[in-house]
């Protein structure tokens, strides 16, 4: 078995809003740009997301490994909404929209 350095890989665990900020949704990925795209761009129309119209990112971590990244989603998923909140005000006081943090570069 090879052993990676920590950081060898990148894993996002993400929370997104809809615009009016009354819905939050928790993800895990290892391509947060591309996930984006395909939150904003509606690729599975009958998810909850799309129905519910959430596509802006309020908050992110970043993991070197899978297994940190879903069982960090995990606890972040059963916490309470009000606690939900609280985490994210930890990194985004105004629960600014983070997207363009994560726009591709040309």
């Amino acid at each position: 078995m090879i052993e990676l350095p920590e950081g060898a890989y990148k894993f996002y665990v993400y929370i997104l809003t809809n615009k009016s900020r009354t819905v939050l949704y928790t993800g895990v990925t290892n391509h947060l740009h591309r996930r984006l795209h395909q939150h904003q761009s509606k690729t599975n129309p009958n998810s909850f997301t799309a129905k519910y119209n959430i596509e802006f990112l309020v908050y992110y971590e970043k993991f070197g490994w899978i297994q940190q990244a879903i069982e960090r989603e995990k606890e972040i998923k059963d916490l309470s909404r009000m606690k939900k909140l609280d985490l994210i005000r930890t990194q985004n006081p105004n629960l600014d929209f983070y997207n363009h943090l994560f726009q591709q570069q040309s």
